[in-house]
C-alpha cells in the first residue's frame, strides 16, 4: 500500500496530489521531508500528452509516453507514487475518434502503471454515465495483476447545500449512486476502492453514514477547505472535522490537494495526525479489537468443543461484563438473605459452565461485599478446565466452593444442594446461538421452585447492514468440503466497522429463565420490517443481544445500549446470497427461524420484500 506508516507511529498517513511533478525524484524527497509519505502524480507527463484528434499533428508523434522507469527504483515506485489518469481520457465520449483515442490511451496507462509496480491508480469519476470505463476497467482488474483502483468520488451530493441538510434536499441520485453503479459494473471486485474527496458542501448524516460501508481507502482534501485558528495553523471545520474522525476509523489514507495557503506545508500533515490521534481510543474494545475489525469467525461451539486455555484467558480479560455480573449476584444475594437472616441463612450458588472459574471469584466477592454467606457449586464438564477449579479450591476457596466435573446437563445433585441462584454465561453473540437456552433448560431441575437465575433473560436483535467489505469476504471464503452455499448460509461472528447500518436494530427473539412452561419448545420464527433510510446495497443483517441479568443489571452489545468497554462478544453477521438494491423509504421484511431438532439447533432466513429471496440454510445444511 502506498506510503505505508512504519511500525509504531501514531500519525496519519498522508499524501500529497500533485498536477504535475518536473522533477519525480525532487518531489518525493520533499515529500517525505514535511512527514507526508507518498505522491499522486499523472501516469503520464504533462510533457509527453498526445492529441485525441486524429487530424492534429501531435496524435502520432514519435514520443516517450512519459518518465521511464529508472527514475526510481521499483521500491520507490511501489511504495512513494500512486498514478492518476491523464484527465484528457474520455472512453463514453460520444464523439468516435475520442472515444476511440481515449481507449487506447486507457489501456495504454494501465498496462505502464502495472509495468511500474504502482499500488493504486486514482480514476475520477464524474456521473453515472461511465459504463464504458467501468467495463474497461473491471476487465484490467480481473487479470489479478496490476494496481489497485481508487475511484475519486465527492463525498457530498453536487449540489448538496451545507445549510440545508433535511432529506427532502438531497438528490435522488447523489454522488453515491455513481460508485455504486460503476462498482456493480465491476462486479465489486476487491480492488475496486473508494476516494472520497471533500469539498466546502457537507452531506447530510444519512449520506455520511452510508459511505462507511463502502471500502474507502483515501480521502482527499482540498486545502480550499481549511480555516485558519487564531494561531495561523490550518483547520477544519466541525463538521468537516467529525466526517473525517469517522473515516479515520476506517484506517483510511489522506490526500492533500491544491496550492499551499498556510504558512507550511508540514502544518497540514501535523494537523491531520492530531485528529488521528484524537480517533485513537482507550477503549478497551477498542484496543481488544484492534487487528480484529471487519474478519469473519466462525462462533464458538463450547457445548460441543472444550475451549482452549488461551480462549479462557482472552474472555478473563473483560473489564465490564464479570463486574456487571458481581453487581447483578451482590442484589440477588442481599434481596435472598434479608438483614434478620444474615447469620443463619446460607445461600447455594451454581455457577453451570464455571470454565476456569471467573464467576466463582465474582460470587464469593459479591456474598462478601453484601456480607451474606454462601456456598457455591462450580460445574464445568472440560476437563482441562477443571482442573485450574481444583487448584483454586485448593490454595483459595477451600469448602466454600465445591467442583463437579460433568455436563450440566447430566449432573443430579442431591435435593439439599439444589440451588438459590444458578449463574451462567454461556451466551452468544446473537444470545441463543451458543445453545444457552437448551443449557440452562436442562440445569434448571436443580434449581430451587424460588430460585433465580443470572442471566433472567436475553433478546437478539437483527438490523440491515451494507458492507461490501464483507461480502467480499464472505463470497472469497469458500470449503470444497461443505456445501456450495456454505459461505452465504454460515453466520460469522464479526467486529463491524466498515459497514452502514440501514435501519435501526429491531427484537426478534427472547428466552426467559427459569423457563416455568409444561412444555418447552426453544423454536422460534419472528417477522421484523424495517424503512430503508437510504439508496443503499444490502449486503446482510447484523446479529446483537441485550441481556437482563438480574432486575436492572444489564449487558449489551447493540449499538445503541451497548456495555461501555464490554469486549467479549462481538456481533454476528447473517450473510444473504445476493446484494439487494434498496431505495430510502423501501419496506424491507425479514423472516428468521430458529429451528430445533432432538440433536441440532440452526437458523434459517429469508427476505419476502421488497423482492423474495430463497431461505437460507434450510434443514441446516450449511450450518447448524
Amino acid at each position: 500500500m502506498a506510503g505505508q506508516q512504519q511500525k509504531g507511529l501514531k500519525r496519519a498517513s498522508c499524501g500529497l496530489d500533485i498536477a504535475n511533478a518536473t522533477d519525480l525524484d525532487a518531489a518525493i524527497s520533499a515529500t517525505t521531508e514535511n512527514a507526508y509519505d507518498f505522491v499522486v502524480v499523472p501516469l503520464v507527463h504533462a510533457r509527453y500528452q498526445t492529441e485525441t484528434n486524429p487530424d492534429k499533428p501531435a496524435y502520432n508523434r514519435n514520443a516517450p509516453l512519459t518518465r521511464a522507469d529508472v527514475l526510481l527504483s521499483g521500491n520507490d515506485w511501489g511504495s512513494y507514487v500512486v498514478g492518476k489518469l491523464d484527465t484528457s481520457i474520455d472512453v463514453d465520449s460520444k464523439v468516435p475518434y475520442i472515444r476511440k483515442r481515449s481507449e487506447e490511451k486507457l489501456t495504454q496507462e494501465l498496462k505502464y502503471a502495472t509495468h511500474l509496480g504502482v499500488p493504486a491508480v486514482l480514476v475520477r469519476l464524474t456521473g453515472e454515465n461511465h459504463m464504458n470505463l467501468a467495463r474497461m476497467i473491471s476487465n484490467a482488474v480481473n487479470k489479478d495483476q496490476g494496481p489497485a483502483i481508487w475511484c475519486q468520488v465527492p463525498l457530498a451530493p453536487p449540489n448538496c447545500d451545507k445549510y440545508n441538510k433535511s432529506p427532502s434536499t438531497v438528490p435522488q441520485r447523489s454522488s453515491w449512486n455513481w460508485w455504486n453503479k460503476f462498482r456493480l459494473l465491476g462486479n465489486t471486485n476487491t480492488k475496486l476502492n473508494v476516494c472520497l474527496e471533500f469539498s466546502e458542501n457537507v452531506p447530510s448524516d444519512s449520506e455520511v453514514q452510508r459511505w462507511l460501508g463502502e471500502p474507502i481507502k483515501t480521502v482527499l482534501l482540498p486545502t480550499s477547505i481549511f480555516l485558519t485558528n487564531k494561531k495561523g495553523y490550518p483547520v477544519l471545520a466541525k463538521s468537516h472535522q467529525s466526517i473525517l474522525k469517522l473515516l479515520i476509523k476506517l484506517d483510511v489514507q489522506i490526500v492533500l490537494k491544491g496550492p499551499t495557503r498556510h504558512q507550511h506545508l508540514s502544518f497540514y500533515q501535523q494537523y491531520l495526525s492530531h485528529l488521528h490521534l484524537q480517533v485513537e481510543s482507550h477503549d478497551p474494545l477498542h484496543t481488544f479489537a484492534k487487528g480484529f475489525e471487519d474478519f469473519l469467525q466462525i462462533p464458538l461451539q463450547p457445548l460441543m468443543d472444550n475451549l482452549e486455555s488461551s480462549t479462557y484467558e482472552v474472555f478473563e480479560r473483560d473489564p465490564v461484563k464479570y463486574s456487571q455480573y458481581l453487581v447483578a449476584m451482590q442484589r440477588a444475594i442481599t434481596d435472598m438473605i434479608p438483614d434478620n437472616e444474615i447469620q443463619t441463612k446460607v445461600l447455594t450458588v451454581m455457577v453451570v459452565g464455571a470454565g476456569r472459574g471467573p464467576l466463582v471469584k465474582a460470587a464469593i466477592s459479591a456474598a462478601k461485599n453484601a456480607g451474606r454467606r454462601i456456598k457455591v457449586f462450580a460445574v464445568e464438564k472440560n476437563v482441562n478446565a477443571v482442573v485450574t477449579l481444583q487448584h483454586l479450591k485448593l490454595e483459595h476457596w477451600g469448602d466454600q466452593v465445591t467442583v463437579i466435573s460433568s455436563d450440566m446437563r447430566d449432573w443430579n445433585p442431591p435435593a439439599e444442594d439444589y440451588a438459590d441462584i444458578l449463574v451462567s454465561e454461556l451466551l452468544g453473540s446473537f444470545g441463543d446461538n451458543e445453545l444457552s437456552p437448551e443449557c440452562l433448560d436442562g440445569a434448571q431441575k436443580f434449581l430451587k421452585p424460588t430460585g433465580i437465575s443470572i442471566p433472567t433473560s436475553y433478546t437478539s436483535f437483527i438490523g440491515p447492514i451494507q458492507s461490501s467489505k464483507l461480502f467480499n469476504e464472505y463470497r472469497n471464503n469458500k470449503d470444497d468440503s461443505k456445501h456450495p452455499m456454505a459461505a452465504f448460509e454460515t453466520p460469522y461472528v464479526v467486529h463491524l466497522l466498515n459497514r452502514a447500518e440501514l435501519a435501526e436494530p429491531k427484537p426478534i427473539f427472547t428466552f426467559v429463565h427459569p423457563n416455568r412452561d409444561k412444555f418447552i419448545d426453544n423454536s422460534r420464527y419472528q417477522e421484523v420490517e424495517f424503512v430503508i433510510n437510504c439508496d443503499s446495497v444490502l449486503h446482510g443483517f447484523g446479529g446483537y443481544f441485550e441481556c437482563n441479568l438480574y432486575k436492572d443489571v444489564m449487558i449489551s452489545i447493540l449499538p445503541s445500549s451497548h456495555s461501555p468497554g464490554m469486549f467479549s462478544w462481538f456481533p454476528i453477521m447473517f450473510p444473504i446470497v445476493e446484494p439487494l438494491q434498496l431505495r430510502r423509504g423501501d419496506q424491507l421484511k425479514v423472516h428468521f427461524w430458529r429451528c430445533v431438532s432432538k440433536h441440532n439447533v440452526w437458523y434459517e432466513w429469508s427476505i419476502s420484500e421488497p423482492v423474495a429471496s430463497p431461505v437460507h440454510n434450510p434443514n441446516g445444511r450449511s450450518y447448524q
